[in-house]
């Protein structure tokens, strides 16, 4: 390959990946062209994006951006898997997948921009923004709910005494 389309090519992957700060990386070699579809079939239903990337052009390109710790773990044939969506969602994904695709290898993965790596398998374990914005919920009502049932409990006790004093009379 010449080194004006080495430099072609790395100019096209930083402006592709420009202001991408969470990703994955799987390895797709041994899989099936029909494992490969079902793979990018799901991941398409939550708007991610598998490319198949050549490493050394990959760490080049990823050099002074969120992605640079991710670079520089790019070992043997290497795809980067991106959503515009949650990365964790990408995650539970792929961790999902690789259950019932055994040649499909989970590797690294970068969240938001954090130099420390974590494997795709811990990061499909993290919940993912919906569930904690249910746990925030959850935890906003709690305090509430617990006052409505204070201020029930006197009133039943209330009436179901008038109840049994109503039935003695009766």
């Amino acid at each position: 390959m010449s080194k004006a389309l080495k430099e072609m090519i790395t100019t096209e992957l930083k402006s592709r990946y420009d202001g991408v700060a969470s990703a994955c990386v799987v390895e797709l070699s041994g899989m099936t062209v029909i494992e490969q579809e079902e793979l990018r079939g799901e991941l398409r239903k939550n708007d991610a994006k598998v490319h198949v990337i050549k490493n050394r052009l990959a760490k080049v390109a990823f050099r002074g951006s969120p992605l640079e710790p991710l670079g520089d773990t790019l070992e043997g044939p290497c795809a980067l898997v991106t959503s515009g969506g949650s990365v964790i969602d990408i995650a539970k994904t792929l961790f999902a997948v690789s259950k019932s695709i055994e040649s499909l290898k989970l590797k690294n993965a970068i969240f938001d921009g954090d130099p420390d790596l974590l494997t795709v398998a811990e990061l499909s374990k993290m919940k993912g923004l919906t569930e904690l914005i249910g746990d925030i919920a959850s935890l906003v009502s709690s305090p509430g709910r617990a006052i409505a049932g204070c201020v029930k409990a006197p009133q039943s006790k209330i009436a179901g005494c008038l109840k049994a004093i109503a039935d003695k009379a009766a």
